[in-house]
């Protein structure tokens, strides 16, 4: 089961800043998960629209300037980061870095990103997973960049279980720990899709994740989630 630093190592280090990533690698993260808006054309890093809590910032992030956002302190005198600084920080890494697209105009310039990425970087596109609770990004991805892995996001527990995220030909379907169970995993792995599920930071919901054989956990505390895990019988 891989740990996924959500937000960075979020839960010790200002969420979405270079340090929460950087400290999730040194913490043996298999992976990191952040969320970005775009802002004048630019993918930024932060998880609300609204400033206040992430930031000493006020507003909404769409009533300022990419550089007036950039000089806001995001915790520690961290900076809000660029998705190209995180593509940058990463790319030397063997982890993977899951993407959570928050706003509805963010296809474009990921796009736009992703191939420059490709070329100056020489990031492989493998290594990501674009993932959203709005599925019409998700189908518009799928259908602009087919070889993207998509990672469709819930917090409930549909009906007919993971049918949603096989319509979208997802690689994965993101779970709400609050209401995934045995039954929600054993059909999405019948129809061939990874299960990842979020925010898992306590002992005994990583032992139950391990019983249900999802496929990662999202976790706030990378290694002490590791430890946890090392720790089950």
């Amino acid at each position: 089961m891989q740990i996924i630093a959500h937000r960075g190592a979020s839960g010790d280090y200002p969420e979405n800043t270079l340090l929460a990533i950087e400290q999730a690698v040194l913490q043996g993260a298999d992976a990191v998960e952040i969320d970005v808006f775009a802002v004048d054309g630019e993918l930024i890093v932060i998880h609300d629209h609204h400033l206040a809590r992430t930031t000493n910032g006020s507003g909404s992030i769409y009533q300022h300037s990419l550089a007036q956002l950039q000089q806001l302190d995001a915790g520690r005198g961290q900076r809000i980061p660029t998705l190209w600084q995180v593509l940058q920080l990463l790319a030397p890494t063997t982890l993977w870095l899951n993407i959570e697209l928050k706003g509805d105009n963010t296809v474009a310039p990921l796009l736009s990103l992703l191939k420059r990425a490709e070329r100056e970087l020489q990031f492989d596109v493998n290594r990501l997973l674009i993932s959203s609770f709005n599925h019409h990004l998700l189908a518009a991805l799928k259908q602009q960049q087919p070889a993207l892995k998509l990672g469709a996001l819930t917090a409930s527990l549909a009906i007919d279980y993971a049918a949603f995220a096989r319509q979208l030909n997802a690689y994965s379907v993101n779970c709400d720990v609050s209401f995934i169970n045995q039954a929600f995993v054993a059909d999405a792995k019948a129809r061939g899709l990874k299960v990842y599920v979020y925010t898992v930071d306590q002992a005994d919901d990583i032992a139950r994740m391990a019983e249900y054989g999802v496929d990662g956990i999202f976790s706030n505390y990378p290694a002490r989630s590791r430890q946890q895990l090392a720790a089950q019988p």
